[in-house]
């Protein structure tokens, strides 16, 4: 074997890892795509995770421990450099952004999206207050929208219209994600709740976590979960423009998330007394359900995405947005 192959392997053990213990949910969904796509996919996540884990201070996605707002900006400032190093060709000092430039190499992955992402974790660490539920919106892009437009291109896909789509199951998820962690964000200071919404409900920003605010916050769940249905909705027609198995890798994510969100409906005000996951039994089901949407799809005549739905930024032709990096130095990580 040689040294680029042993590289080459250690990364995708890394990505593997790092998919495996940070999202059982999404681990499920992607072994549906073919190799090479799984590859890229998984290797995007693992970038992904780890920028967050960097921020968070935890380990995949569990354990956060408390960092000062200084050292919070100095994390965000050396992930910016490295992300911008992957586009450059310049050293790396991680194994996520080694297998990141793989995935920028093959994809073509716009230089833009991924310090749109980054741009999400920079809301946490400034503390960014949401007032109306297009801010939410606005984080929910940032934070998984524009990942939906990475995976998108690892799949293939380049048009717009498939683009859009894709973003709308970012938001989607993210959406149902902040209905299941309310209570578990605020715990750690963090809150993606419209204030607009928690004023009218007379809430306090700083107790939503308190017990007594529990009927209120069950009724602004639901109010989270129930917009993310017309983005879930939206994603389901982009499932024609993948290749099939990348459509049943999709489909089944899209069932799995959603089902968290119905979950969170039926639980009501209990929804947060412990922590709302799938279990494997549930994720079988969704692969079934997510066969049978792919396939479907093929036949069915999709209506044109409704104007209401959230606008993601269209792609900017200033300088400074590169399409590819630079090739990887020989000695890259």
């Amino acid at each position: 074997m040689t040294g680029k192959a042993a590289r080459d392997d250690a990364l995708i053990e890394h990505a593997n890892q790092s998919i495996a213990v940070g999202s059982k949910s999404f681990a499920a969904a992607s072994k549906l795509f073919d190799e090479q796509t799984r590859r890229g996919a998984v290797m995007l996540y693992a970038w992904c995770r780890h920028c967050d884990d960097v921020i968070d201070g935890q380990v995949a996605g569990h354990d956060a421990v408390s960092i000062s707002r200084e050292e919070a900006e100095r994390r965000l400032a050396h992930l910016k450099d490295q992300t911008r190093a992957v586009y450059t060709g310049d050293a790396l000092d991680d194994p996520a952004f080694a297998a990141f430039r793989q995935v920028v190499l093959a994809h073509q992955i716009p230089e833009q999206h991924a310090l749109e992402h980054l741009a999400g974790f920079e809301m946490d660490v400034l503390e960014r207050r949401y007032l109306s539920i297009d801010d939410t919106l606005q984080y929910c892009y940032h934070v998984a929208g524009v990942v939906g437009l990475m995976m998108a291109r690892v799949m293939g896909a380049r048009d717009e219209e498939t683009l859009d789509r894709a973003c709308d199951l970012g938001l989607a998820f993210q959406l149902t994600n902040i209905a299941r962690d309310i209570v578990d964000d605020a715990a750690v200071g963090r809150c993606y709740l419209p204030e607009q919404w928690l004023e009218e409900l007379g809430v306090p920003r700083d107790q939503v976590a308190d017990i007594h605010h529990r009927p209120a916050i069950a009724i602004l769940g639901q109010r989270l979960v129930e917009l993310a249905e017309p983005y879930y909705a939206s994603a389901q027609a982009g499932l024609a423009a993948l290749p099939w198995r990348s459509a049943w890798a999709v489909a089944t994510a899209a069932a799995v998330y959603r089902q968290i969100g119905m979950k969170v409906l039926e639980a009501g005000e209990h929804a947060w007394d412990e922590r709302i996951s799938t279990s494997k039994a549930e994720k079988i089901g969704a692969v079934s359900i997510g066969l049978w949407r792919a396939v479907t799809s093929r036949f069915a005549r999709w209506p044109a995405r409704s104007a209401q739905l959230w606008q993601r930024p269209r792609p900017s032709c200033a300088a400074g947005h590169r399409a590819s990096p630079a090739t990887a130095p020989s000695d890259a990580p």
